[in-house]
């Protein structure tokens, strides 16, 4: 039985959390990056060419678009090594997301039940109580980039993860599913057990003997090569991959030219609240 005492000091770390992760955003706006125009690679055809065993994500994302399993060519050997490690491990790799275009960003963004549970939970925030729409469009830049140099799928070089045991198919549990979005969400929260923490921690550090970076407030999104990669691993700049627009018949790359321009404007937010509040009373 939730107690609370213990309501409230869910909220207090949910709130400290976001409020971390907006100062972080903040911080990679100004980093440096020099887009480097590396193209892209299949990691579902890397993975088979090494006979690596991986799962992939059959679900669509923003309604009914297809899952981009691609990355950076410099990085998709690094994806494979690590499904070789995790299945050395006994487990496999489960590619939940990567690449995602600024078109398919921004249709997630607007996407209702995206939108709606990110409302949901500042509402739980506030105490029940509608908050100002500032705080929910910060909110957003952590829970689901709304500007493109934060979002590192933007950028080809992030993947999202589940992680599964080879011999059942199981998940190795992490405390919530892919998109948990809670109180566990992030990585070191003090409201999963030991053992999803431990999980959650072996998982990490897989990815990062490989060279990705997690991203401290959801436990499934590892990263490498980008702002946020290099702030958080503590490396000096420039980064090499910044958001793009890829040519896949091509396979060439065109940096975004306004990076830090938010996909949806204050007002576009403010647009998806009123919809979301009618949504939530029950209108249509």
């Amino acid at each position: 039985m939730t107690t609370a005492t213990d309501d409230n000091a869910r909220r207090a770390y949910w709130a400290d959390q976001m409020q971390a992760g907006y100062e972080l955003v903040q911080t990679i706006l100004p980093f440096e990056v020099r887009e480097c125009h590396e193209g892209f690679a299949s990691i579902v055809d890397a993975a088979a060419d090494a006979g690596v065993e991986m799962e992939f994500s059959d679900t669509k994302i923003a309604g009914d678009l297809d899952r981009v399993f691609f990355i950076r060519e410099g990085l998709v050997g690094d994806v494979v090594d690590v499904g070789l490690a995790m299945n050395q491990q006994g487990w496999l790799l489960k590619i939940e997301d990567a690449f995602r275009s600024l078109e398919m960003q921004g249709q997630l963004v607007r996407k209702h039940d995206v939108f709606d549970a990110i409302l949901e939970k500042c509402i739980w925030e506030n105490g029940g109580q509608l908050p100002a729409a500032e705080l929910i469009f910060h909110r957003a830049m952590v829970l689901i980039a709304n500007i493109p140099k934060t979002g590192t799928h933007m950028s080809g070089s992030a993947i999202d993860i589940s992680v599964l045991r080879r011999d059942d198919g199981g998940e190795v549990w992490r405390g919530g599913p892919y998109l948990e979005m809670s109180e566990r969400t992030p990585m070191r929260s003090p409201f999963v057990t030991p053992e999803e923490l431990q999980n959650r921690l072996q998982i990490t550090a897989i990815l990062e003997d490989h060279g990705f970076i997690h991203f401290p407030f959801e436990f499934w999104h590892y990263n490498q090569g980008d702002a946020l990669g290099h702030i958080l691993g503590n490396r000096p700049g420039p980064a090499r991959y910044g958001p793009v627009h890829w040519d896949s018949a091509r396979n060439r790359v065109t940096a975004c030219p306004d990076p830090i321009a938010p996909l949806h404007a204050l007002e576009a937010i403010e647009a998806e609240i009123e919809a979301a509040i009618e949504r939530r009373r029950g209108g249509t």
